[in-house]
């Protein structure tokens, strides 16, 4: 069976559904939290994925040109398939919904460190490898909400 073939186009739309999708997990699970410092990083990250997408959406438009592809340029790669995540269910625990944010979190790294690959030094790359870099940064966030729902600080210490 032959490898599904993406233009670049096709993968910046799925990146900006990807990005939409996370806006709404974080928003949602910052209504789920009671502690506030939870809740203010969670809508932090929502901030942060609301930027990326219209980083996305002016690349695609033709806001930035300088090392831009052709948005119709075939690309044959695992990754677009790779981003896919189970559904998030209503009665999820908490710390599960952390830990899938944070392979999600990596999953978009990669994705963007992919694109970044693909263009020749200049502006859109550097743009992709910011992004790449700010996904990381996301990861290491939402791990830290991670510890604090699974490993939750008892009076013993």
């Amino acid at each position: 069976m032959p490898k599904a073939q993406y233009t670049l186009d096709k993968i910046l739309e799925k990146a900006i559904a990807k990005e939409i999708e996370a806006q709404e997990l974080y928003g949602m699970m910052s209504g789920r939290v009671k502690e506030a410092f939870v809740r203010d990083e969670l809508l932090g990250l929502v901030s942060f994925e609301k930027e990326h997408q219209a980083i996305l959406e002016k690349y695609r438009r033709g806001g930035v040109t300088e090392g831009a592809l052709n948005l119709s340029q075939p690309v044959d790669w695992k990754i677009a398939e790779g981003l896919d995540q189970p559904a998030v269910t209503p009665d999820m625990q908490l710390r599960d919904v952390f830990l899938m944010a944070a392979n999600r979190e990596k999953a978009s790294h990669d994705f963007y460190r992919s694109l970044a690959g693909l263009h020749p030094p200049g502006a859109v790359r550097t743009l992709f490898e910011q992004l790449a870099a700010a996904e990381a940064q996301h990861k290491s966030r939402v791990e830290l909400l991670f510890t604090e729902v699974a490993f939750p600080q008892t009076d013993g210490g």
